[in-house]
């Protein structure tokens, strides 16, 4: 890469790595061997965030050329164009079927993938979108913000399930458990912070980083 590494991603089958770029690229590494499996060009300005698809057939990339890309892994070939968000994250539903994107205009965007079209808004956020993760059993998004908070949203209708409060600052980071019990945060208050999805709680804060 000739720029700044924004975001990385392993195919489900831990083979290949996918790598975002400012350089408006991304690239396709062998895990085995190290060698660049191809470059994925496409973006008109910096690529800020990468997912596999769960089959790992496909790869969306989000650039700031207010598009997400679906990308056919075997071939390099771009599949389709999702336009109108400036997406800092996309992630993928476990069955493949939605991807999510979140954006500095404050939303979530949810595109079916088979056709490209828009699915849902989610809005709530007052700040940009830095960080979005599906429930290991599809059910639920979480959505970090510079807002300073998380949302949990129904995946189904749409509807915001729940704000998660307690970051003095911009929330970047989200990640589920894998039994989706437990949702880590991390801010720029320096802190992690463990939340029970069911209640929402806050469980536990991790301090330790300055």
């Amino acid at each position: 890469h000739k720029y700044g590494v924004n975001s990385v991603a392993f195919s489900p089958d831990g083979k290949v790595l996918a790598s975002g770029s400012f350089d408006e690229t991304v690239k396709l590494w062998d895990i085995k061997t190290g060698a660049e499996l191809r470059t994925l060009r496409g973006h008109r300005y910096g690529v800020n965030s990468v997912a596999f698809s769960p089959d790992g057939k496909t790869l969306a990339s989000a650039g700031l050329d207010k598009t997400v890309k679906l990308w056919d892994i075997k071939t390099g070939k771009e599949l389709r164009t999702l336009k109108g968000h400036t997406a800092f994250s996309v992630a993928f539903s476990p069955d493949g079927r939605i991807l999510a994107s979140g954006s500095n205009d404050r939303t979530v965007k949810l595109w079916g993938t088979a056709t490209g079209k828009e699915l849902r808004t989610l809005k709530g956020h007052t700040h940009t979108v830095l960080s979005v993760a599906f429930s290991p059993d599809g059910k639920i998004l979480a959505s970090g913000s510079w807002d300073n908070t998380v949302k949990l949203w129904d995946i189904k209708t749409g509807k915001e399930l729940r704000t998660l409060r307690g970051h003095r600052d911009d929330v970047n980071s989200v990640a589920f458990s894998p039994d989706g019990k437990i949702l880590a945060s991390g801010s720029w208050d320096k802190t992690v912070k463990l939340w029970d999805i069911k209640t929402g709680k806050e469980l536990r804060t991790l301090r330790g980083h300055t």
